[in-house]
């Protein structure tokens, strides 16, 4: 069996040598292709594989046509809008995700922002304490609940919506349950997005509903850019100067929001909610595992098409 590993940005080494260690041990053979910047390297690399580790890297129908030998494709990370899932069920591929693997590397993130927010960017000026404030999780899965962990040791309210969690499990954690998420916005100070970017999420969180936010209100984005009415937020953040908006994923109107709200606008160069050591080691390797798993056992656990 033959893997690949198809990273335009690459794993740590550290990683790649735990990967190497699952499919050595495996008695299947491990190929790289890293920082390529051409998609047709992608297309001729993936000629003869049998199985496939990707980041943010695009699998779409030209890939997988390509692909002829290719059973499985793991993205290693949560997220995996960078997989036609489609495409792949029509070429026979089995697609998966390792969730819960980047969970606690985006909740810290999410509080470096809060952090840096409520202080004002660091400009030297008085800001406030996230003790007491009520934050609002918009899903509860493996990053929101570590997202909650997190908040309960900064003395904060947490409450939290998901619309496919039951309520009773929200309240297990020890999280009150909202009822929908216009209650979670109507009643929070901060709320912090964990949603995917699906039909129903897509430019979902928009004027109207941000709008509820109490004042002096934070949103926090670490979820997808998708997610965001980019056109509405902005409306709506030059009318209330009280909100602010942070995230790790530059939105299409970065410079406007910059020029337009500057002191209550920011957003890191790149996506950084997996980009911690750990993270790196811990999604690369669970990947390798599912890909045995599955060519072995034919385990599908984490399959998402």
């Amino acid at each position: 069996m033959k893997v690949l590993v198809a990273t335009e940005k690459p794993f740590s080494q550290v990683a790649v040598d735990g990967i190497k260690a699952v499919t050595d041990a495996a008695g299947y053979e491990l190929v790289l292709l890293e920082k390529y910047t051409e998609k047709s390297q992608l297309l001729e690399a993936v000629a003869d594989v049998d199985a496939m580790i990707i980041r943010s890297d695009k699998v779409d129908a030209e890939v997988l046509d390509a692909a002829k030998q290719l059973k499985i494709v793991v993205r290693a990370g949560a997220g995996y809008d960078n997989i036609d899932l489609q495409a792949a069920t029509d070429h026979k591929v089995v697609a998966m995700n390792t969730p819960g693997q980047n969970a606690n590397s985006v909740a810290e993130l999410v509080f470096g922002l809060l952090v840096f927010g409520v202080r004002n960017f660091f400009n030297g000026t008085s800001g406030t304490e996230l003790k007491g404030k009520k934050l609002g999780i918009l899903a509860f899965g493996n990053v929101g609940r570590n997202v909650a962990r997190i908040a309960k040791g900064f003395g904060m309210e947490v409450m939290a919506y998901d619309a496919y969690c039951p309520e009773k499990e929200i309240e297990i954690s020890g999280v009150k349950a909202a009822s929908c998420q216009e209650e979670l916005f109507d009643q929070c100070d901060i709320v912090s997005l964990h949603i995917p970017a699906t039909p129903e999420t897509k430019q979902s969180i928009n004027y109207d509903l941000v709008k509820r936010l109490h004042k002096g209100g934070i949103l926090v984005n670490t979820a997808r850019k998708e997610v965001i009415d980019e056109a509405g937020l902005l409306q709506l953040m030059q009318e209330r100067s009280d909100l602010k908006y942070l995230t790790d994923i530059k939105p299409d109107a970065d410079e406007e929001f910059a020029a337009k709200c500057a002191g209550r606008y920011f957003a890191t160069p790149k996506k950084m909610g997996a980009q911690t050591a750990e993270a790196n080691v811990n999604a690369g390797i669970a990947a390798a595992h599912q890909i045995v798993d599955f060519l072995e056992k034919g385990v599908t656990r984490f399959k998402v098409n």
